[in-house]
């Protein structure tokens, strides 16, 4: 006699955290991002419509180091600042206001620096959804490294429709 194997959602309800990790495929299903500049490894913590966790492993090999800056290598800000984003977008991406929405990179406010991140470091971050109104909305977001804050600051984002099928964002 077979059993039949089900797989249980890796979320049993908007009210219910992550029941595993989100790994690469679960994070390449949900972001539009792919090398060089997926900046995700893994979603460690999901609670739905509140918070998320995850990390960035920084590798000697990422290409951005090779012209920042040879000799000595550090992770330009502003792709930390991507990283952090984009974590927030998963979590933005599993709500119901974002159903057949587009999730835009809308501004960032009150970002700060406080370390630089190198090759070998694991950039552990975390964000939080602050609110949502209509379209828009803001999310706080901190990436540590070692336990030291490396930067912290506020997102905002935009909900638009999705309209990329219909060709809306092709620009050829």
């Amino acid at each position: 006699m077979a059993t039949e194997v089900v797989e249980k959602p890796l979320i049993q309800s908007p009210d219910l955290p992550l029941e595993k990790d989100l790994m690469i495929e679960d994070i390449q299903a949900i972001l539009p991002h792919r090398y060089p500049f997926l900046m995700v490894d893994r979603v460690t913590k999901l609670v739905p419509t509140k918070s998320i966790e995850g990390f960035k492993n920084v590798t000697a090999n990422e290409p951005f180091f090779e012209g920042h800056f040879p000799g000595k290598p550090i992770m330009p800000g502003v792709l930390i600042v991507e990283a952090m984003a984009q974590l927030g977008c998963i979590l933005i991406h599993l709500m119901p206001e974002a159903k057949d929405k587009l999730i835009l990179f809308a501004g960032i406010e009150s970002v700060r620096f406080r370390r630089q991140v190198v090759p070998g470091d694991r950039l552990e971050m975390s964000a939080e959804l602050l609110k949502i109104k209509g379209p828009l909305g803001k999310a706080r977001g901190e990436a540590h490294v070692n336990g030291e804050l490396a930067i912290s600051g506020c997102f905002l984002f935009s909900l638009v429709p999705d309209n990329r099928e219909l060709g809306a964002y092709d620009h050829h």
